[in-house]
């Protein structure tokens, strides 16, 4: 069953929300499609969803697979002036509210991957893009668009072999769960007036998440790749690390893989 406005309506706690759902059965990415609209004046709140993608995109511009049918495409307008949240803190207040509808509704515990993905078992179902935009009112004032892909359910052929050792799905068999509910939980968390802004319990609540926390990983930055134990996050969601130098380093972005399994 394609995922529908009037399917989500049920399992919203804002029905105000819904007047500001838009979806499609195929976009070359919902990202691309919510920056036009942003463009256009639409309003903060907006949410584009797609039954499919062409050109899903993530971090770096590598492709996000977007089969119809199994997963969640979803990108959201958001006016940081409404939102209330200190915009470098879009992603991990994101991947937290991905987390807690997943656990919501498949009794599943995700965990994050520093600095936008959110694995189950060891397999990554979901990645988190944050954008920004112009806003056409105010010159030099940026909208954010904050793209969300989740893997619900696996395709019937599988993933691509590229894919196949890292990518996993909330639901590897039947469910009475509909993307229609997870959608819709995603947003309760995300965009309705009980969610919770406070800076301080975004950043412990993604810091209880994270996976790579006491473990040794290699960080693939633009300059230098070099091996390091993660320590902490801080308060603007930077990855602290120490360099086998003893050298303490903030990453505000970059690669990092970890080394071993990602299931504990």
């Amino acid at each position: 069953m394609k995922i529908s406005v009037q399917g989500m309506i049920p399992y919203l706690r804002d029905n105000s929300i819904s007047d500001k759902i838009l979806v499609y059965d195929s976009l070359d990415s919902t990202n691309e499609y919510a920056k036009k609209l942003a463009r256009s004046e639409a309003g903060h709140g907006t949410i584009v969803i797609a039954e499919s993608q062409t050109s899903g995109k993530g971090r770096h511009g590598r492709k996000f697979f977007s089969p119809p049918g199994h997963g969640i495409y979803m990108s959201m307008i958001l006016h940081p002036r409404k939102h209330r949240l200190d915009p470098a803190l879009t992603t991990p207040f994101a991947a937290v509210a991905v987390c807690e509808a997943i656990e919501a509704v498949s009794g599943s515990e995700p965990r994050i991957k520093w600095v936008n993905d959110v694995f189950i078992d060891g397999k990554k179902v979901c990645g988190i893009l944050a954008e920004s935009v112009t806003d056409p009112n105010i010159p030099g004032y940026q909208l954010i668009i904050l793209g969300i892909g989740i893997n619900f359910s696996c395709p019937e052929t599988g993933f691509p072999d590229s894919l196949h050792q890292v990518a996993g799905a909330i639901f590897t068999s039947s469910t009475s769960v509909t993307r229609d509910r997870l959608a819709a939980e995603v947003a309760n968390r995300i965009l309705s007036p009980q969610s919770t802004h406070s800076e301080n319990q975004i950043i412990e609540k993604y810091r209880a998440r994270l996976l790579m926390l006491g473990k040794k990983i290699m960080v693939a930055g633009s300059d230098e790749s070099y091996e390091a134990t993660a320590i902490d996050i801080d308060d603007s969601g930077r990855l602290i690390v120490q360099k086998e130098t003893g050298e303490t380093v903030s990453l505000f972005s970059g690669e990092i893989s970890i080394r071993g399994a990602l299931t504990t």
